[in-house]
């Protein structure tokens, strides 16, 4: 039911988006990431007015895990060759089977509705950098060549932290073609040297290990 958040969503943030993107987006983004700024913005606005910040994240993170796992949800997301009633459909089948609901679920299927499932992922993380800003915490985007263990993520984690003097969210994709298997980006800012050294550590160890 993409009802509720299409009668609530807000249309003044979105309804020029169609437009600026026609006109190549802003001098200073993409058009994807202008898409993907404005609809996080607006999801961000509603999921704080319904008090359901923390849930929308967390359903959020669930449905982003199932994009990563599937490469048939991937094609799903990013061919223009499915219909928008196919989209539609295959998403509020999955979001049904994965228990996703509320907000989020609603905000999927909204996405899907206008033909915007292709900036579905920079959204998600537009999203979760919103959270972490306004909680007082660091966003990082780790780029990875392979799946890391728990230990391995916490370490990068605790490196980030200690580099940004505070809590940090991560981000976690993993690019089998990355050069060097790491590459970390930190709100707007370039990973210093004593990042780097850490970082370096730990993509040895890593290296050893496997």
């Amino acid at each position: 039911m993409h009802s509720t958040f299409a009668r609530r969503s807000p249309e003044r943030s979105l309804g020029r988006e169609s437009e600026s993107v026609a006109e190549g987006g802003s001098q200073e983004q993409s058009p994807v990431s202008g898409v993907a700024e404005r609809y996080a913005t607006a999801l961000f606005e509603l999921a704080t007015e319904a008090k359901a910040v923390d849930a929308v994240t967390v359903d959020l993170a669930g449905f982003g895990a199932l994009v990563d796992e599937s490469p048939d949800l991937r094609r799903l997301i990013e061919s223009p060759a499915f219909s928008t009633q196919d989209q539609v459909a295959a998403v509020t089948a999955l979001l049904d089977k994965a228990g996703i609901s509320g907000l989020a679920a609603n905000f999927i299927k909204f996405v899907a509705s206008k033909r915007r499932l292709f900036a579905l992922p920079g959204m998600i993380r537009a999203f979760r950098a919103k959270v972490a800003e306004a909680k007082g915490v660091v966003s990082a985007e780790v780029t990875l060549a392979e799946q890391p263990s728990a230990a391995q993520l916490k370490d990068i984690t605790a490196a980030l932290k200690e580099v940004a003097g505070k809590d940090v969210d991560v981000s976690l994709k993993v690019d089998p073609a990355i050069i060097g298997g790491l590459v970390v980006k930190m709100g707007s800012r370039m990973v210093d040297a004593s990042l780097k050294t850490k970082l370096n550590s730990i993509r040895l160890a890593m290296k050893e290990v496997g």
